[in-house]
């Protein structure tokens, strides 16, 4: 039987000049001063990480549609693979982080048209038998996403609520908001404290500003934060200078507001047909050896978990 072990502690934590209040840990949070690392988004973006870093994040991530996309068979749009079933067997031990996508399909699924798909995911990712943070409806509040608020509670709920009556014990719900101008009116999107484990955010080359309000949120909820995707989008690793500009303020930003997760996109964003036109250009790792370098270097600190045969313990999940 899959078990959570939940724990409760009470204390105060300092976080760079910050005093933070610590009075629960959340599901699959990791301890205190630990950021789970994670990379993604495409098989291929994956096995590009591990060719030239030769090691094992704690977590892989990936993407499937309400439909089944990505789940009951390898899926492209053009950008790269998506397939989880081969995620899963080929890194195990590892966690997963996945998108849900559910773009113009959020009043459907609340009315249950949407329940046997539901119901399938649901039964897959149990039989995984390992920690997983799901994004429903991810970046909600992304004008390109058009979430109508009322039905994208409604749709939110409803899945969480179909994974709880079959007994999916091993999903942490991850809330993630594109962290961009409109933020500031979170609430209208917010499912409920009873619905959200997680508060997520996207970090690409947004101002810093604009991310604070979910930040906020997340304290006033006493939710723990992941950076669900992030990549310096059209400032790209090929120029030596992304590391000053990008990675040094991101890795700061994340020790400042005690960022729990970390996923990273390792991805040529101009190399297929469904991203080419943002221009956002390559962020691979890869690309450049002297960003690789410094990436090895900081993400080889204790404070980033990467996989070790204890990782699922640490994250207070029990698969026995």
């Amino acid at each position: 039987m899959i078990r959570y072990v939940t724990h409760t502690c009470v204390g105060l934590l300092l976080i760079g000049s910050s005093l933070w209040a610590v009075d629960s840990v959340a599901k699959f949070e990791p301890p205190i001063g630990k950021v789970l690392l994670l990379v993604g988004s495409t098989q291929e973006d994956i096995q590009g990480y591990m060719d030239v870093t030769h090691t094992l994040p704690a977590g892989l991530m990936g993407y499937v549609a309400i439909g089944g996309e990505g789940l009951d068979s390898p899926y492209s749009e053009g950008s790269g693979t998506q397939d989880l079933p081969k995620l899963a067997g080929d890194y195990p031990g590892t966690v997963l982080q996945i998108g849900l996508y559910i773009v113009d399909s959020c009043a459907a699924i609340a009315l249950g048209d949407k329940d046997a798909d539901i119901d399938r995911l649901g039964d897959w990712f149990q039989k995984t038998r390992r920690p997983i943070f799901l994004r429903p409806g991810y970046e909600f509040d992304g004008p390109h996403n058009h979430y109508p608020p009322k039905d994208y509670i409604q749709a939110y709920r409803r899945i969480v609520d179909r994974f709880r009556k079959h007994g999916v014990q091993n999903v942490a719900f991850v809330w993630h908001s594109y962290a961009s101008v409109g933020s500031s009116h979170l609430a209208q999107w917010y499912p409920g404290d009873d619905y959200v484990d997680w508060v997520g955010i996207s970090y690409f080359n947004q101002p810093q500003s604009y991310m604070q309000p979910v930040i906020t949120f997340a304290r006033e909820h006493n939710k723990p934060v992941m950076i669900c995707e992030s990549c310096p989008a059209m400032i790209q690793t090929k120029y030596s200078s992304a590391w000053r500009m990008w990675f040094v303020p991101l890795f700061k930003y994340i020790q400042a507001n005690n960022i729990k997760a970390l996923c990273y996109i390792n991805h040529d964003w101009d190399a297929g047909p469904q991203f080419s036109k943002l221009h956002w250009g390559d962020t691979r790792l890869q690309s450049n050896p002297e960003i690789l370098q410094q990436w090895l270097l900081e993400t080889s600190q204790d404070r980033y978990l990467k996989f070790e045969s204890n990782l699922f313990k640490l994250l207070g999940f029990n698969s026995d």
